[in-house]
Parts: structure tokens; C-alpha cells; sequence
């Protein structure tokens, strides 16, 4: 008897014996061809698996003609008219494998990363771009114009671009650094020029490695913030055919590389997937405990599956959906991450999470040593700075309603200081920014106890942090009931509070980011000592809690201390605030 073939083991049933084929997985998606090309969009897919035969392509609902398509060994080309589709899903169908599904957006914001021959190492040890620049134009100019206008006037070519900002990117006449930094110069002082993105970035730069100082392996993390006294009251209290309280779809941005989609936490995410159910679009990596299959794990992993449990798969059933969207837009560092950012939020999300992060070279941490990991040059810092400030007035102005959530950081440094760090240090309701805690190693504390909870050595504080979530959290496996490593940072207490906005605002659509903040401060339980709000020794993990975050108690014990998240809570006040509204 043949074989029966699971589709998402994606298995192929041969006469006389079973064999495990590969599976069919999307690894890359990226624009090719001309960037700047609105209309007619060129897309290369590098996909693992194929037969001799191409697989059907499926953008959304509709199913994408062969003509489109041409094969060049493991690499796809698709050619889409751009004013006949939509942003959407797209997979791959052979027979009855499916592959991983990976937004393709329409958004016309793309820029180019360099290869392996066009990086240099400069005067501070780092990787940058030799020839590859961005041009910030200034608002009163036409952006497209005037970067070709200097393009031609130095040699250049503009090759991507991020409109919305009136970023253009140019590759220069330059064969090293000494050529690069002269037209840099140059092009910096030209009126239309508000400021020129340097890029330090690898050709294919590695996640940073999960900070030392881990919990012990049994530890129960996650307690600390109330994590499934939250996820029971979401389907408690909010069953989706409840009349006036339907949850709403929620569209959430992840900016990492890619997901495992072999790992037993994402087998069941193949193909197309809609809301009301948790849907995860990525591309499809490697190995199952990489950053991005982690991160996107505290969102979405399948529970009792292996390694990590998701907070939002958790809500499946009673939620209105959430379409967890995991984008990087290409390899070009911090300016493919605000490219994916900004075609994600004219795609429609209201969520992006942001578990990255930057320290200028020299920065020091909270000991007075410096910090050494993940830095960037003055000159790369000052880009980098004016690109997050036209992001930030970008989102202010055309979509008020959205709300980024950005890790601290691990540097044990301050994460408000913007001649120390990028993009924590920006002051604006639409960024909230997340501090990282693990369990006190003392037993017998009850949960809502200040010292239930303590800092983690390596996390970044200060004032500017916004509230503190668990660090750590279990990676993905490959196989079903094992136990995945633990990993710790602030880049995993990140998608913990992103994870419960897109909760709230499924809850409430209406909620505003300084909404969404002044709840989530309002329900957060103490962490650490009080202050009585004087810096000390620069002991504050976040900014400290108000007597208005206290019903203007002056006397409230959490007065004066840090916040640590109460999902619980948060998702409760999400839901008073609803019915206030109605």
C-alpha cells in the first residue's frame, strides 16, 4: 500500500518504499531587476525543493500564471503587474507539497544590499558599504528628481529608494573607502541633501548571540508577567461570537530575516492562511533556533508542539486573527529594516516589532566600560539618526495609529541616550520600548512582589524604557516534545509586549499609542527598588511609576518603581476601555 503523505511534512509517496523528499521551502523573496520600476515588479524567489516540474505560485487567492513565472535552477523569477494585485501571501504548491508563505508587497520601497566584494572594513574595525549610499532629501524637494539630478552630476546611479521618506539610493563611483568618503562629503553638502546614510552592515550579517547569564534551564519565566492568566481571560472574556464584542484581525510586522517552518513550533503555518486564524508569512531559515524563529515564536509558536509557546496562538478561536508578517525587505542593515517597516505599514500593519538595536562606537555601559556589541561608526550613527527621525514624522503624520515596540538592548548601557543608541533613544508615543527582567532566584514571592522579578545584568535601563517583560524565552525544535535551549535578551521581551498591544488592539481598534502605553503603565506591576524618582546610580530600570499610573495615590507602594508587564491586567483595562467607548 502506498504511503498516506501528511502536507505539512510535506512527504512523497514512491511504489515499493517510503522516502522523506525535501521539502518545498521559499528562502529568499526579494525585488530584482529595477527597484525604482512602481508598475511592472521583477521578484527572485530562490525556493529548496523543487521537482523537475515549477510549482504553482499563489499571491492571496489567486493563482499566479505560468507565463509570469521563469525557472533558473533553484531560482524563480516572477513578473507581476503591480495595478492587477494586491500586497498578499505568496506560496508555492507542487502536487501535495505547499511551501512556507512570504508577503510579497507591492509597496514600492526597496533599496539594494551590497555582496561579499562591496564591503570594506573601515578605521573602527567595521564592516561598510563601499559604493552603496542613501540620500535623505529634503521634504521641499522632488525626491526622485533631485537624486537623479546629483546621481548624474557625480557619476552615480540611484537604484533604490524608500519615497515615502524621500530617501534615494545611489551606487557611487567609489572603489574604496578614501573615494567613498570624498563623494560622501561632497553629496553632504549639496543644499537639496538633509543627510547621507552610510551602511555598515555586513553582506549577510549574522543575529547577535544570545547574551551569557541565562536563568536556570527549569525556570518558569513568563510567570512574571501573568502570561496564561492573560491568555485565559482573552478567551474568558473575549469569545468571538460575543455580539458587540467581536476581536478584529490584526496585522503585526516582525523585522527579522526569516522562520523555520521544519521546527514542530511552525509545521502547521504552510500554505495560505486567512484570519480569524494566527497566520505566519516568512521566509524559511535554516536551523530552528535562530533569532528570527524565536522572536517570532513568543507571537506565534504552536502550543505542545516543541521548544516555544505563542502568546497570540494561544487566542486562536477567540481572537478575530492575527497575520504575523516576519520581513527584512533585503540585507541592507538598518535601511532595509525601515524599507520593510514602512511597506509593512502601508500594507496595513499596526503593530512592528523592532528586536534590534544599535550603540555608537565609544558608548559606555552603566559600569563605565565600553559596550561591544553591535556598533556603528559616528559618521553611520549620524545617518542613521535622520533616517529614524523621518521614519518617526512619517508615521506621525500619515499614520498616527501605529505603534512600534523596540528592544532595550543588551549592552548593560543606557537605552535613552541618543549619542549612545539607535532607535531607543527617540523620544515619541509611537515608540514604546521594552527593558528585560528573569525570576528572582528566592522562592516563595507572590507574583505582584517588586522583588519577584529582577534586572538582567546585560539589559539596557533608564528612563526611557517604557516597562520590562520576561528575557527569556525556550527555542524551537525540530522534533515534537523536546525542550529548545533557552535564550535571553531584550530581543525576546520585546515580542512579549508586542505580542499583548496586538492583543488589546483586537481588543479596542480605536486605541491610540499613547493610549496603549498609559494602559500598559497603568496595569504593570513593580519591579526594583524605589526611588523616590531621583536617578541613582542609574538603578532605574524604566521610567518610574506616577501617582496618575496609581489612581493619583501618593502613598502607593509601586510609586516611585520601575514597571514590569501584567498582561492580565493590560488585556483587562484594553477591554474597559471598550466598553467606556460604546
Amino acid at each position: 500500500m502506498p504511503l498516506r503523505c501528511a502536507a505539512f511534512a510535506a512527504l512523497i509517496c514512491l511504489p515499493g518504499f517510503a522516502a522523506a523528499e525535501a521539502p518545498l521551502r521559499v528562502e529568499r523573496l526579494q525585488r530584482c531587476a529595477d527597484l525604482l520600476q512602481s508598475h511592472t515588479q521583477d521578484w527572485c524567489l530562490h525556493v529548496r525543493g523543487m521537482r523537475g516540474q515549477t510549482p504553482q505560485l499563489r499571491l492571496g487567492d489567486a493563482a499566479l500564471p505560468a507565463e509570469s513565472v521563469q525557472r533558473q535552477g533553484d531560482t524563480l523569477r516572477l513578473r507581476l503587474d503591480a495595478r492587477q494585485h494586491s500586497s498578499a501571501p505568496l506560496w508555492l504548491i507542487d502536487d501535495e507539497r505547499i511551501s512556507n508563505a512570504v508577503w510579497l508587497s507591492l509597496r514600492n520601497n526597496h533599496v539594494l544590499a551590497a555582496g561579499p566584494q562591496e564591503v570594506a572594513t573601515n578605521m573602527d574595525g567595521l564592516s561598510t558599504y563601499v559604493d552603496l549610499v542613501s540620500l535623505l532629501i529634503e521634504e521641499h524637494h522632488d525626491g526622485r528628481r533631485e537624486a537623479e539630478r546629483l546621481a548624474a552630476k557625480y557619476g552615480a546611479k540611484v537604484v533604490g529608494s524608500i519615497a515615502p521618506l524621500n530617501l534615494y539610493q545611489l551606487r557611487l563611483p567609489a572603489r574604496d573607502l578614501l573615494q567613498r568618503d570624498a563623494l560622501v562629503l561632497r553629496l553632504g553638502s549639496e543644499t537639496g541633501v538633509d543627510a547621507v546614510v552610510v551602511e555598515e552592515s555586513a553582506a549577510e550579517e549574522a543575529a547577535p548571540a544570545t547574551q551569557t547569564n541565562k536563568p536556570p534551564a527549569d525556570s518558569d519565566e513568563w510567570a512574571a508577567n501573568r502570561f496564561l492568566d492573560a491568555v485565559h481571560y482573552y478567551r474568558e472574556r473575549i469569545p468571538a461570537p460575543q455580539a458587540g464584542l467581536l476581536a478584529q484581525p490584526i496585522r503585526i510586522g516582525v523585522i527579522e530575516r526569516d522562520v523555520d517552518f521544519d521546527s514542530a513550533d511552525f509545521a502547521d503555518y504552510l500554505g495560505g492562511c486567512a484570519p480569524p486564524r494566527t497566520c505566519v508569512y516568512a521566509r524559511d531559515a535554516s536551523r530552528p533556533d535562530g533569532h528570527g524563529t524565536t522572536v517570532a515564536g513568543v507571537l506565534a509558536a504552536a502550543w505542545d508542539q516543541g521548544g516555544n509557546t505563542g502568546l497570540l496562538r494561544g487566542l486562536d478561536k477567540h481572537s478575530g486573527g492575527f497575520e504575523i508578517i516576519v520581513e527584512r525587505n533585503s540585507d541592507a542593515g538598518i535601511t532595509a529594516n525601515i524599507a520593510a517597516s514602512v511597506n509593512l505599514v502601508q500594507d496595513g500593519a499596526r503593530v512592528l516589532n523592532w528586536s534590534w538595536g544599535i550603540h555608537r562606537v565609544g558608548a559606555r555601559d552603566v559600569q563605565g566600560d565600553t559596550v561591544d556589541s553591535l556598533l556603528r561608526s559616528n559618521i553611520a550613527m549620524g545617518g542613521y539618526e535622520e533616517l529614524l527621525e523621518e521614519f518617526f514624522l512619517w508615521l506621525r503624520k500619515a499614520h498616527p495609529d501605529v505603534v512600534v515596540i523596540n528592544s532595550a538592548g543588551n549592552g548593560a548601557s543606557f537605552s535613552g541616550r541618543d549619542e549612545y543608541r539607535l532607535p531607543s533613544s527617540f523620544v515619541t508615543e509611537q515608540l514604546l520600548v521594552v527593558g528585560g527582567h528573569q525570576r528572582n532566584s528566592e522562592h516563595g514571592l507572590a507574583v505582584a512582589d517588586p522583588a519577584y522579578a529582577v534586572k538582567r545584568q546585560r539589559s539596557n535601563i533608564d528612563r526611557r524604557v517604557d516597562i520590562t517583560a520576561a528575557a527569556c524565552a525556550r527555542a524551537s525544535t525540530r522534533q515534537r516534545g523536546e525542550q529548545g535551549a533557552v535564550h535571553c535578551g531584550t530581543s525576546y521581551a520585546t515580542p512579549m509586549v508586542a505580542g499583548l498591544v496586538a492583543a488589546m488592539l483586537s481588543i479596542n481598534p480605536q486605541l491610540q499609542p499613547e493610549q496603549l502605553r498609559m494602559l500598559l503603565r497603568r496595569s504593570a506591576m513593580s519591579i526594583g527598588d524605589n526611588h523616590d524618582f531621583e536617578a541613582m546610580d542609574a538603578e532605574d530600570l524604566t521610567a518610574p511609576i506616577l501617582p496618575s499610573e496609581r489612581g493619583y495615590q501618593l502613598h502607593d507602594s509601586a510609586v516611585g518603581r520601575s514597571a514590569r508587564l501584567d498582561m492580565r491586567q493590560a488585556l483587562d483595562l484594553a477591554l474597559q476601555s471598550r466598553k467606556r467607548v460604546r
